[in-house]
């Protein structure tokens, strides 16, 4: 039995809104989703299990029967769906009483149910979220039936607010797979749990690959359940931190060229934070607007320090607040990194206010 499992979609998302790359963001989520079903056809699977948030709020009608239509083209699998805490059922939810099309399965309790499809020789439990917030432990003690069935939990939570999981109580259960959601970040508990993440990175901390888990169980001969399931990136971009190391040589123009290569090497659809660091001359400022204007850049922070000759300036300034300055931090610099960093920013504050 095959299956495809996601989870926290977070469809009408408008990820970094403000800015020129927000409008496209919000198509690409949209169209990330799609992208699931066309996969599910190409794979033959089986399952296709979606952990909860797959809107970011509560959804309108229109979006409903979109996402319906969507996963009316599913050609060989089911769709088991679960509320999560951003798209809650609450008392005026639109998925309360919507019809959904016959190739999908929606819990809509609040309290474990189970989804038997007799031809896979799979159940299926599951809840949804009827509140946004839910502190009870759910799932602790969320066994299945025992019988000769494979069993699959679908669970969207993990913190305190959230359905707090206890992650070795999760093992015991006895479950085949557990498909989790909620957490945004990828990660396999064991191999039979795991949090598939968000299908697309949603701001700037969701760094590193997001995408999907493609999953088999199947019963070796001696009848014994084999479950192997592996994740695959698949976001149309990723966020990506990265430093641009400079020196006193580094002009603005140096900067932008470093810049530019790690564009190109990386992506132009990626979504760039930059950082500045190491020495500078001391007579150069770097232009950070240059840097934002080299593509989908969110955010651009100088931690760059001027290299200073601190014994010339000792020498030029023994008599005044600047030299004072110097003798008071400089002998713990080298031992103390917040030291140094207060000698460099407090020397660069000072000569500045000096030179106005």
């Amino acid at each position: 039995m095959k299956f495809i499992h996601f989870a926290d979609v977070h469809l009408g998302a408008v990820p970094d809104s403000n800015m020129p790359w927000g409008e496209e963001r919000e198509k690409e989520i949209w169209d990330s989703f799609q992208d699931i079903v066309r996969i599910c056809n190409e794979e033959k699977a089986d399952l296709l299990l979606i952990a909860g948030d797959l809107f970011h709020k509560q959804p309108l009608v229109r979006e409903l029967k979109e996402v319906n239509y969507i996963l009316s083209r599913l050609e060989t699998a089911k769709a088991v769906v679960m509320a999560g805490n951003h798209d809650y059922i609450g008392a005026r939810s639109n998925y309360s009483g919507f019809e959904w099309d016959e190739k999908v399965h929606f819990f809509i309790q609040d309290a474990l149910e189970v989804k038997v499809y007799e031809e896979l020789g799979v159940e299926v439990y599951g809840l949804s979220f009827r509140s946004k917030d839910i502190t009870e432990p759910l799932y602790d003690l969320a066994k299945p039936e025992k019988n000769n069935k494979l069993h699959i939990l679908l669970a969207h939570g993990g913190d305190e607010r959230n359905i707090p999981i206890n992650r070795k109580k999760l093992m015991d259960l006895g479950y085949d797979y557990i498909a989790l959601g909620h957490i945004h970040k990828p990660e396999f508990i064991s191999d039979r749990i795991a949090y598939c993440g968000s299908l697309e990175p949603l701001d700037k901390n969701e760094t590193g690959e997001r995408g999907y888990i493609l999953g088999e169980i199947s019963r070796n001969a001696e009848g014994e359940v084999i479950t192997n399931a592996r994740f695959v990136a698949h976001s149309r971009r990723q966020y990506l931190r990265c430093s641009l190391t400079v020196n006193p040589e580094t002009t603005n123009g140096a900067l932008l060229d470093m810049a530019r290569e790690i564009i190109r090497e990386q992506g132009a659809k990626n979504i760039y934070s930059f950082r500045i660091q190491g020495l500078r001359d001391e007579s150069i400022h770097f232009n950070k607007e240059d840097l934002r204007g080299l593509g989908c850049v969110l955010e651009v922070e100088d931690q760059s320090v001027p290299d200073y000759d601190f014994d010339a300036l000792y020498r030029e300034n023994a008599d005044n607040v600047i030299g004072m300055f110097i003798q008071k931090i400089r002998d713990n610099a080298k031992q103390d990194e917040i030291a140094r960093k207060a000698l460099y920013y407090g020397i660069e504050a000072l000569l500045s206010a000096r030179d106005r």
